[in-house]
């Protein structure tokens, strides 16, 4: 392969990785496909291509339909809950995010609503949602119909309810504080601010993966999540330090033990409060997120 040809890829490399990612929920999984796709890209007769980004994005569909049969599979075995691999969105790494559906579509919300889909619906969502592609193009790169693709967008979109929608850019800085005002609530033991910045009905989620001992369902209800959450912080707190990121479209928190990533607090936000608290302390599950900050804390100007 040329330098010119590997340079060229690059260049589409955050895409099709923000891609994979939306169609599995798994960073390490995407940069496999990613890898896969360069494979291909490399022993592929480049002037037979006409358009580069839509041949890639074929086959980052292609590869990552075949490989979400086998995610299902695993994601039934799994130990307690399942939740997607949470990803910096600071960092472009997720592809585009200029709209309020591209930043949706990555949401954690939004990556667990859409394992209910079949993986044909995902792609079509995914495709026509995040990336914008036309059904005559979608058509083209599934190899369906365009009067398909059409009816199989009708049908996910009827499937999902609506998700927490990524907070705009302007409400950042709002958010971040609540964060900042909850930990340090959680850290005191305030009950009752803690109550008062989340709604009736919040729900906690919590993915350890059978690694990390935390709740195996869901903690429902603004009393029950209150007393789980204090009563977490409160045994740990003094060993951790926080950082608080943009993940996953969101304003989040990640807290570190010794400088190893141990958590991930990601929440989700309604009228001002919290609304929903994911929480992902699988420790294979927040390897991406680590490197990702790690490369970002040696960027020139990077700060938290």
């Amino acid at each position: 392969m040329s330098t010119d040809s590997a340079v060229e890829f690059e260049t589409y490399r955050n895409r099709m990785f923000g891609l994979a990612y939306r169609m599995l929920g798994s960073a390490e999984d995407a940069e496999d496909i990613v890898q896969d796709a360069f494979l291909k890209w490399r022993d592929a007769d480049r002037a037979a291509i006409a358009t580069p980004s839509a041949w890639l994005s074929k086959v980052v569909t292609n590869l990552s339909l075949n490989r979400l049969t086998s995610a299902r599979v695993r994601r039934e075995q799994y130990v307690g809950q399942w939740l997607p691999e949470p990803v910096l969105t600071s960092t472009g790494e997720l592809g585009p995010m200029e709209t309020a559906e591209q930043r949706e579509s990555v949401s954690l919300a939004m990556l667990v609503l859409l394992e209910s889909l079949t993986p044909t619906e995902r792609a079509v969502f995914v495709l026509r949602e995040a990336f914008g592609y036309s059904h005559r193009e979608i058509a083209e790169l599934l190899d369906v119909t365009e009067v398909n693709s059409r009816q199989l967008h009708r049908r996910a979109r009827a499937s999902l309810p609506t998700g927490e929608m990524a907070r705009p850019e302007s409400e950042s800085d709002q958010l971040r504080d609540l964060v900042a005002r909850f930990l340090a609530a959680a850290e005191k033991g305030d009950l009752g601010a803690l109550e008062d910045m989340l709604v009736s009905d919040v729900t906690s989620w919590a993915d350890g993966g059978g690694k990390v001992g935390v709740a195996r369902h869901p903690i429902l209800g603004r009393d029950k999540v209150v007393r789980y959450l204090a009563g977490g912080f409160t045994r740990f707190y003094l060993a951790v330090d926080f950082t608080f990121e943009e993940v996953n479209g969101v304003p989040a928190a990640l807290a570190w033990v010794d400088g190893v990533l141990f958590a991930a607090f990601v929440p989700g936000f309604s009228d001002g409060r919290i609304s929903a608290v994911r929480i992902v302390v699988n420790p294979d599950k927040l390897r991406f997120l680590a490197r990702q900050v790690s490369r970002s804390e040696e960027l020139p100007g990077s700060h938290r």
